[in-house]
């Protein structure tokens, strides 16, 4: 058993390390911070006046703080694509080769846009809120950054799910990623309250990552119970597990059967 989980994280470690390499290959810092660090900016603050134009202070606090938290989301769910990648580019096989599996090795590989999106949004719910004369209640709101982490992590848990299924239909993973961000940024209360919509949908917002991760940061944004927030991010958490569970089952059954059909292989889609 000591060696099972001692195989588990040396490969996750390396993993890891794989996926900080990319992240060092993609951007400089120069990059992050002038241009896709402001990217992300502009897209939150399009939302925040929007608000403005509604002529409703309560609605650019709402819109800021929900797209923030958004980007922190979003941008984690690029684990969909670069899971299909390691097919499309034929490195596949090699990585359902590990001795731990294929979840391992992919929960450690797409690290870096959870890093990413971690990065982005929690710069972006600290600046943008005094900008638009928003107050953040200082230093509360540095607690924000832990539900933030905590968000995230749900939601990448969600994606390594869904990049699960990408991998059976790498032609469609794109369109994978993009529906499962909408689906949370309409449903879990980015843009309005879970509560407007009707109530089947509201129950299956319940169940979605980010829903009570983001309520939690709202929650401790307006200075709210500390035992409303906790008990928001222990819910959270249990989601995170709960959605980490099904994509270990998504992944083990696409070994076996990949290795039974011997369709584990190159992907030009």
């Amino acid at each position: 058993m000591t060696g099972l989980l001692t195989d588990h994280l040396r490969v996750l470690r390396y993993a890891v390390l794989t996926a900080l390499a990319d992240l060092r290959a993609i951007y400089t810092w120069r990059s992050w911070t002038f241009i896709w660090l402001v990217r992300i900016l502009c897209q939150v603050s399009l939302f925040a006046l929007l608000g403005r134009l509604l002529d409703a202070p309560d609605k650019v606090s709402y819109l800021i703080v929900g797209n923030s938290v958004f980007m922190v989301a979003n941008t984690a769910l690029q684990v969909v694509n670069s899971t299909a990648w390691e097919r499309l580019l034929g490195t596949l096989p090699l990585l359902v080769a590990s001795p731990t599996g294929p979840f391992t090795v992919f929960t450690g590989r797409s690290v870096l846009w959870l890093l990413d999106g971690i990065g982005v949004g929690t710069v972006s719910l600290l600046l943008l809120p005094p900008v638009f004369g928003v107050p953040l209640p200082m230093p509360t709101a540095l607690l924000a950054v832990p539900l933030v982490v905590l968000a995230g992590v749900s939601t990448y848990c969600f994606g390594l799910l869904l990049g699960a299924l990408a991998l059976r239909t790498v032609s469609l993973r794109a369109l994978i990623a993009s529906l499962g961000g909408l689906c949370l940024m309409v449903l879990t209360g980015v843009q309005v309250p879970t509560t407007f919509w009707p109530a089947p949908i509201s129950w299956l917002a319940e169940v979605l990552p980010l829903t009570h991760g983001l309520l939690a940061v709202r929650e401790l944004l307006a200075q709210g119970p500390t035992a409303g927030v906790a008990r928001l991010a222990v819910t959270e958490a249990v989601i995170a597990a709960g959605w980490l569970l099904v994509a270990v089952l998504a992944f083990r059954h696409y070994d076996r059967s990949g290795r039974r059909e011997a369709s584990v292989d190159f992907s030009d889609e």
